[in-house]
């Protein structure tokens, strides 16, 4: 359950159940199923980020990540063919509030 006030260690085994969930449904592979898991479950949309489903050259992702922003710091899930089983950690927040380098998915929907 999810801990409002709480910090991110306190949140990050909610954040690695939710995860896990999906990696196990059909939905694996969909970046957006795991942003919108998050949310379903009160984690801020707009403090997350994600990675794109598809390779550059349009090959499904061999890994993907997504993280939430959570009370000065940074809950990462990352999952794929490539890490076998999800994992997940808190790490520290980045320069402009983001947790994620490089480029990422627009959330828009």
């Amino acid at each position: 359950m999810l801990v409002p006030d709480g910090t991110a260690a306190e949140n990050l085994p909610f954040f690695e159940s939710i995860i896990g969930a999906v990696w196990a449904s059909e939905e694996r592979g969909s970046g957006r199923a795991y942003v919108d898991a998050l949310a379903a479950n009160g984690f801020d949309k707009s403090r997350m980020q994600v990675t794109q489903d598809l390779s550059t050259v349009g090959n499904a992702a061999e890994s993907m990540q997504v993280s939430v922003v959570w009370a000065g710091e940074c809950l990462i899930g990352q999952f794929g063919a490539a890490t076998g089983e999800p994992n997940s950690t808190i790490q520290e927040l980045l320069p402009g509030e983001r947790c994620l380098l490089g480029s990422t998915r627009p959330i828009d929907w």
